[in-house]
């Protein structure tokens, strides 16, 4: 990461597809916010298949939490900010076909 600069940070970003991961390391001013992070990440120029709303919009989390206001929420040193994708299906309806299926 290199000289670190005085009121900097360091932390990570974090974002993940089925088939790949990023973590991408950052030195970032103290009082740096989660999802002004994620924007500093690039991740848009790493995931070009995916549509830049895929990373404005996302829900964040530090270290699996979700985040409740990630515009907010300031880093501290160490955090792994992670970028969440949408769900493409509700967890709860697959665990009742699955059950459905069960009974037949």
């Amino acid at each position: 990461m290199g000289a670190k600069a005085p009121g900097a940070i360091e932390i990570e970003v974090a974002f993940a597809l089925p088939e790949r991961q990023c973590i991408v390391p950052l030195s970032v001013s103290e009082g740096t916010t989660a999802r002004q992070a994620v924007a500093m990440a690039g991740l848009e120029a790493r995931f070009p298949e995916l549509p830049p709303a895929t990373f404005l919009d996302a829900d964040l989390g530090l270290f699996g939490k979700l985040l409740r206001d990630p515009d907010a929420q300031r880093l501290k040193a160490g955090d792994r900010v992670e970028v969440y994708r949408p769900l493409k299906i509700d967890p709860k309806a697959v665990r009742a076909e699955r059950a459905a299926r069960k009974t037949r």
